[in-house]
């Protein structure tokens, strides 16, 4: 074991993958290879950043299952908080970005089964996290890119890859004992004391277009209440933003 490896609380069970794999892909083959279910944690020992990705199987629809997402998001305000100084303000972009001080360092992920339809229980979700630590050899230099940052920048030089891994999986099985036993509203509640464009319009980009407007909160699916700047309130579909957002970063778009 290696002095910086991630301790796990129980119920959880990390399996370490080199550098150069993605903790998300790596998680979907296990399971297809019945090597991973439920519980089981990929993480990456990729220094620069903290990267994982926790498989569940669910035993609610997916409409229902995808608030693991929000739920990822509110565990990574949690971690972030408790490990940073408290000057750093760590907020939430719809869908899944990571904001310090108002730069993406990071995003929240999903990934389940592609024949699984809103209504149905799907067999596995998988919920990825990953957040930049510092930069490394493939990064622009420091400052090309404004609306990105990594920890090192923001007062956490000194953080490492394992205790970030293991503080994260900690607080996000501590939201999910809350959402097993209250239900969506705590999560609900939570996220929407970091989220971004509570306060002042935000421009999202789905479909194709971009959409501005204040966000209003989330609905029981997760998916974003908005009011737009010309129009009637209206709702962003959760599962739809995350494929999209997965697509670009596949594509290198973001």
């Amino acid at each position: 074991m290696n002095n910086d490896d991630p301790t796990f609380p129980p119920l959880l069970a990390g399996h370490p993958i080199n550098d150069s794999e993605n903790a998300m892909a790596a998680a979907v083959r296990g399971i297809g290879a019945g090597q991973f279910g439920a519980g089981d944690v990929v993480w990456s020992r990729a220094v620069p950043k903290g990267e994982l990705a926790i498989v569940l199987e669910p035993e609610c629809p997916l409409s229902q299952a995808l608030q693991m997402v929000p739920l990822a998001l509110v565990a990574s305000g949690d971690c972030l908080g408790a490990l940073a100084p408290p000057q750093v303000a760590v907020t939430f972009g719809w869908p899944g970005d990571i904001l310090v001080n108002g730069a993406q360092v990071g995003q929240v992920s999903a990934a389940w089964p592609a024949a699984a339809a809103r209504d149905d229980v799907p067999d596995w979700l998988v919920v990825g996290f990953q957040v930049a630590l510092m930069h490394d050899a493939h990064d622009m230099e420091p400052g090309m890119m404004p609306e990105a940052t990594v920890l090192a920048e923001e007062g956490c030089e000194d953080l490492t890859r394992g205790q970030l891994i293991g503080s994260y999986s900690r607080h996000f099985l501590t939201w999910l004992n809350i959402w097993q036993d209250d239900g969506f509203r705590p999560v609900h509640d939570a996220w929407m004391v970091r989220a971004e464009g509570r306060e002042e319009d935000k421009t999202y980009h789905l479909g194709g277009r971009e959409i501005r407007g204040r966000t209003l909160g989330l609905d029981e699916e997760g998916n974003s209440l908005l009011k737009p700047d010309d129009g009637p309130a209206r709702s962003l579909g959760l599962g739809n933003a995350l494929k999209e957002a997965q697509n670009h970063k596949r594509n290198g778009e973001g």
